[in-house]
């Protein structure tokens, strides 16, 4: 059976699209963080009555980072919590909390409080708090 000049030159675009596939999710896999190769930045949102709070999302970014768009973004469970994997090694991590849409109980708007600033020296678990005012 003979195959034509148009279905061989579709056949080689497929197969280096497969191969540049392959190769982007193996360099992705290998960049993978695990518990030997990374730090854990842990804190608590903390709300204007000093009660913690549910459902806020937490920002991070490096402090080097010449953006201020948020690298990471998670947000606090039920007991206020977040926790962010990051690679382990001497780093500063900048922490803010986005309150679009946040309100008291009786109403009034939250604002953020302070961003925080957080200190990694290598494969280690910072804990820190984050405060709305």
């Amino acid at each position: 059976m003979r195959c034509s000049a148009r279905g061989t030159r579709w056949r080689r675009y497929f197969i280096c699209f497969a191969v540049l596939l392959i190769i982007s999710v193996a360099a992705q896999a290998g960049q993978r963080l695990t518990a030997k190769n990374s730090a854990v930045i842990f804190g608590t949102v903390w709300g204007p009555d000093d009660r913690p709070v549910y459902g806020v999302t937490v920002k991070i970014r490096r402090a080097k980072d010449k953006t201020r768009h948020a690298r990471w973004e998670v947000y606090s469970n039920h007991l206020g919590e977040f926790e962010q994997l990051v690679p382990a090694g001497k780093e500063t991590y900048i922490l803010w909390v986005d309150t679009k849409g946040l309100k008291t109980a009786d109403g009034k708007k939250v604002q953020p409080g302070p961003e925080v600033t957080v200190e990694i020296e290598g494969n280690e678990r910072a804990d820190t708090g984050v405060h709305l005012e």
